[in-house]
């Protein structure tokens, strides 16, 4: 007997293959506005590779079969090797080979931050843990430039387009990848409670020899070719910064001993670690007493990819909830002709849109970089984009979730995986809490830079009553007491990405979508707590919204 007891329908598979650029009109706008068309025949074509299916399946592999640690070979010797399923190998090529790594920094055409920009939104549409060790890479790469003699060693190798895993000292390989040292047990992303020591081998001094014995609580990813570690010079020293190999020059294995794996939340592809140094083999970079402003420097890099990488999230995040619910019916008809779906629906694309161009004005200003709204704008709405994005990807990757119902909550797909993802950037590189003592602590230093970059947003704000009036909010805010803005961070913060996601919306995105987000985070309605979809859409061309978010 043929038993069938029912027949599957109204079942709605996750949308892949399809064009991840030219589904997205903003993004494709940005890219013209910026100056990097030159780079979308590149694009375009990666846009359609993260599309595939193919893709999709290779990060749910990575990430199904996740890092294992191999301490010691048969015999007993100590080989510290991370094995990474095939499918990372094959994210990680793809990746490289497109160039991203070092386009910022090799390229000198107008819009190549942009050009690089896109390159990482699309690939963190699919896939997060592989570009874990492609932003640590790429901001180093700024910081060894000003050491001669490593650059010499490193530089061809860190702007090598090709895919090299080979597990080698660094002159055998033909490219490498580099991570970062901070966080120790006891200090989190308090650096200065750092404990982790350096011996000079002889003299001592910027380009020297030292020995490094200590640990690192996080240590990300433990696999790559050298790390830049934050340590005292001597017992209770001066701060500094060094380069410290997996392999040393003499061809030996260095002493960094991993632990452990950390067993994460998210972000399960990659490999995160435990090390212990005893005696490592680093080589000063920068001056004693430099070390944290050293790093620091490389984490301005790494919270801007934080926030692309957030933003990322929100956009595929945001795709799978509408073509799910165009498809899905319920109650008579698709949920996306529901009332109340597509308020929810168009909160997400407004907040996915706010995300992209705000991303994208980063870029520019890491681009140029050359005034003080410039300054401002890497310096200050770096953390606070930071901390607002990738906590709006929190969010809204559990509304996804419910849009998709049980079907969101599982891992099989793309949507959970997302869900588990979204925190890693809230928490990496600094807590929402240390990006508003960030920004603080840069408007102290550098107020004029703050009025310069509400004075850049002043033209626009001025013309909307409620754009208007948050500008004046914040101008009186920049002039409040150190000891009492502190407490008032998050509200200062908050406000500052709200009002520069007002403006470049303003200025770049259609009228239904500027006049929309103004309204629901500005207006009254918008006022103190909310959820997704709590938003008043009388008068706003939701139909427009979600075709923009996504073309049928």
């Amino acid at each position: 007997m043929n038993w069938t007891t029912h027949d599957v329908f109204n079942q709605v598979s996750e949308l892949r293959d399809y064009d991840l650029l030219a589904t997205d009109p903003a993004l494709s706008e940005a890219i013209r506005r910026d100056g990097a068309e030159w780079a979308v025949p590149q694009l375009s074509h990666y846009a359609r590779l993260m599309g595939q299916s193919e893709t999709y399946e290779l990060a749910a592999m990575a990430n199904r079969h996740t890092p294992e640690l191999h301490g010691f070979d048969m015999r007993g010797r100590r080989i510290d090797q991370v094995e990474f399923h095939p499918a990372w190998h094959q994210l990680m090529a793809m990746y490289r080979g497109e160039g991203l790594i070092s386009l910022p920094f090799k390229e000198r055409k107008a819009g190549r931050w942009t050009a690089w920009a896109t390159g990482f939104y699309l690939h963190g549409q699919i896939e997060q843990g592989t570009l874990c060790p492609a932003t640590m890479t790429q901001a180093c790469i700024p910081l060894l430039q000003r050491e001669p003699p490593l650059w010499a060693l490193l530089g061809s190798k860190l702007y090598s387009d090709a895919y090299d895993p080979r597990d080698l000292p660094v002159a055998q390989k033909d490219s490498i990848w580099i991570g970062m040292g901070m966080t120790e047990k006891q200090g989190g992303s308090d650096v200065r409670a750092n404990t982790t020591v350096a011996t000079p081998v002889a003299g001592g001094g910027r380009g020297q020899e030292y020995l490094l014995r200590g640990h690192k609580w996080f240590f990300s990813a433990p696999m790559c070719d050298a790390h830049l570690v934050v340590a005292r010079v001597g017992e209770g020293g001066p701060f500094a910064c060094f380069y410290v190999p997996r392999w040393r020059p003499d061809g030996s294995k260095n002493a960094v001993n991993i632990q452990r794996l950390k067993d994460k939340v998210g972000n399960r592809s990659n490999s995160s670690s435990e090390v212990e140094f005893h005696d490592a083999w680093g080589v000063l970079m920068g001056e004693e007493g430099h070390g944290i402003r050293t790093i620091i420097e490389m984490a301005t890099f790494t919270r801007l990819n934080c926030v692309v990488g957030s933003s990322a999230i929100l956009r595929q995040a945001l795709v799978q909830a509408i073509a799910y619910a165009r498809e899905r019916h319920a109650f008579g008809k698709a949920l996306a002709e529901q009332p109340l779906m597509r308020a929810v629906l168009a909160d997400m694309a407004l907040e996915s849109e706010a995300a992209l161009v705000l991303l994208m004005r980063l870029a520019r200003a890491y681009e140029r970089d050359d005034t003080p709204a410039e300054r401002a704008w890497k310096r200050m709405m770096t953390p606070a984009a930071k901390f607002w994005v990738c906590k709006r990807a929190v969010e809204l990757t559990g509304e996804t979730m419910e849009v998709l119902g049980g079907n969101g909550y599982i891992l099989d797909g793309i949507v959970g995986r997302l869900f588990l993802e979204a925190p890693v950037n809230s928490i990496w590189e600094g807590s929402g809490n240390v990006m508003c003592l960030d920004v603080l602590r840069a408007l102290a230093r550098e107020p004029e830079a703050a009025q310069a970059l509400l004075a850049e947003l002043a033209p626009v704000a001025l013309r909307e009553p409620l754009l208007k009036a948050l500008l004046q909010s914040l101008t009186a805010m920049v002039t409040t007491a150190p000891e009492a803005l502190e407490a008032l961070g998050r509200i200062f913060v908050q406000q500052m990405v709200l009002l520069a996601q007002g403006c470049l919306l303003r200025q770049h995105a259609p009228a239904c979508v500027a006049d929309a987000f103004i309204a629901t985070r500005l207006g009254a309605a918008g006022q103190g707590g909310r959820v997704a979809g709590a938003i008043d859409v009388r008068g706003l061309d939701v139909p427009a919204i979600l075709e923009r978010a996504l073309p049928r």
